[in-house]
């Protein structure tokens, strides 16, 4: 038996969500249909395999989400829109009050940070690469000794670190945390374990929070 369409699939569950989900929280999308007021910028990777929503365990309205190849952060340029956009819109016009930026276990971006020939032949996405490059170069200085299945996932700590570094060059952002209104996390979801790590910047390192039962 072939397996059914995959437009169908979708139609499939946008019916299950009109008749099943949206009637036992239809109070929440009225009052979500009038405004937002999320808490958090959720900057992350744009891979199917990474669901903000999932992983933290937020509802409709909590998070406002950008997702893009890799997580990363562009340096503030005048003349650059899409992520600083989203930037600038969710830290001066939403007032959000966190930004995490979340990087993820075998994540095919930093793969290609660390080897920018593999991707020669995707031109866009090799351009867009070039926002991850100080943290490869930061990696190789003290890591280059290593073998690459272990300087993979130190060079995805490294990007997420580096990506906060090109959050501060945005002025929406340098304005809210001189005001003292926003905090800047760095994560590292693994795919394998469900496990996040969080950058504790006293201790210069990524811990995964205790797990309570």
């Amino acid at each position: 038996m072939s397996e059914p369409d995959f437009s169908d699939v979708l139609k499939a569950g946008v019916t299950r969500f009109q008749q099943h989900v949206f009637p036992k929280r239809r109070m929440l999308f009225e009052k979500l249909a009038r405004a937002q007021n999320p808490k958090a910028l959720f900057l992350t990777c744009a891979d199917s395999r990474v669901v903000p929503s999932l992983i933290t365990h937020t509802g409709p309205g909590q998070l406002f989400v950008e997702r893009n190849p890799g997580n990363l952060v562009p340096l503030y340029r005048k003349e650059a829109v899409g992520v600083s956009a989203s930037i600038e819109y969710a830290v001066t016009a939403l007032q959000v009050e966190h930004i995490i930026i979340c990087g993820h276990s075998d994540c095919g971006v930093v793969k290609g940070i660390l080897h920018p020939d593999k991707v020669a032949h995707l031109p866009a996405v090799a351009r867009w690469m070039e926002f991850g490059r100080a943290a490869r170069e930061a990696m190789l200085k003290e890591y280059r000794h290593l073998p690459e299945e272990e300087q993979l996932p130190i060079l995805t700590e490294f990007n997420v670190l580096n990506q906060i570094d090109n959050l501060y060059t945005h002025p929406s952002v340098q304005r809210a945390v001189l005001e003292e209104r926003l905090t800047i996390h760095g994560w590292v979801y693994h795919i394998e374990s469900g496990e996040v790590r969080e950058y504790n910047a006293d201790r210069a390192r990524f811990e995964a929070w205790p797990v309570y039962p």
